[in-house]
């Protein structure tokens, strides 16, 4: 039997990165996958391997892939949306950088394959907003949204370049229960969960019609190891790949948490967000990746609701 290559997650302690560690040590073993995050953890904090790790700083990552033998990397360490568009400057240092010191490790002989997330973000105001397809128009209008577009020129770069094996989605906004909201446009959509429970009111920094293309995290999860799981073969698009769930407005959630919380009620008060939302997709055409690897989620709305508030509720208890 082939021994299990040693897998690095950067950025394990965001929204992404908890659960992703969680399900690949399920399936690989927690000894054969490395948790990393800027942030120092104690002993009691965390389960399994884990190491202090900036992206950006070349040695200590060159140390911690050498310590640990890693082969696969997924690098998630990014600054989001909303949160980007107050450092530009640092936002592109960490995205831009912190991907080119993996790809490079790489092209180096050291790692056999990597995963690095694109976004919707990449998609801006010009872009057809429904059903936007594989191949368009992408004039991002955000920080965020104009590295991940420069990211995903660069691995097809190096993977036509250097035969490096990276491997993207552009997640839509991802909706879970496990972690907080991590400074992006879409978090609204977490949020609202937890204030519905909390408060039984919220107030959306999103207009009540603002359709966005979102996704229930274990589908999220799944999507990321699938494509990581796939026979290079059968991986075409090695920029990123269009990745769907579903769509909805803020006005259309709120309905689907008053179906277990009828009281539930909600305010508008949009903010610089809206701005950025109004520039993505309202929905995406995925067809390329479900005709190249399978990809199907498993989640609608109603069950992504009604599962956040089943969750989140047995967690605050």
């Amino acid at each position: 039997m082939e021994k299990q290559e040693k897998i690095l997650v950067i950025g394990s302690q965001g929204q992404i990165g908890m659960e992703l560690v969680e399900r690949l040590r399920d399936i690989y073993g927690t000894d054969n996958v490395v948790a990393s995050d800027v942030k120092e953890l104690r002993r009691d904090q965390h389960e399994g391997i884990y190491e202090t790790l900036n992206v950006l700083n070349v040695s200590r990552l060159h140390e911690v892939v050498k310590t640990h033998n890693v082969k696969q990397v997924y690098l998630l360490a990014a600054l989001l949306s909303a949160t980007a568009e107050k450092d530009p400057a640092f936002a592109w240092d960490l995205n831009m950088n912190g991907l080119f010191n993996v790809l490079d490790m790489a092209k180096e002989g050291l790692l056999k394959k990597i995963y690095w997330p694109s976004s919707i973000a990449v998609f801006g105001p010009t872009t057809p907003r429904q059903n936007t397809p594989q191949y368009t128009v992408m004039e991002p209008s955000t920080v965020y949204g104009i590295s991940k577009q420069a990211g995903e020129r660069w691995c097809e770069y190096y993977f036509h370049k250097f035969g490096i094996d990276v491997r993207s989605l552009r997640y839509p906004g991802l909706v879970g229960y496990k972690s907080a909201p991590g400074g992006g446009t879409t978090d609204y959509a977490v949020h609202i969960f937890h204030e519905a429970l909390k408060t039984g009111s919220y107030e959306c920094f999103l207009s009540e019609n603002t359709a966005l293309p979102m996704m229930y995290m274990p589908d999220a999860i799944k999507a990321t190891i699938d494509i990581m799981q796939a026979e290079s073969s059968k991986i075409k698009i090695r920029s990123s790949y269009n990745l769907a769930g579903f769509s909805f407005s803020p006005k259309e959630l709120a309905a689907e948490i008053r179906k277990t919380i009828p009281d539930f009620r909600i305010s508008y008060k949009p903010d610089f967000r809206q701005a950025i939302a109004d520039s993505w997709p309202q929905s995406i055409d995925d067809t390329q990746t479900q005709k190249d690897w399978g990809w199907k989620p498993g989640f609608d709305l109603p069950q992504m609701a009604a599962d956040m508030l089943k969750n989140l509720s047995v967690l605050k208890k």
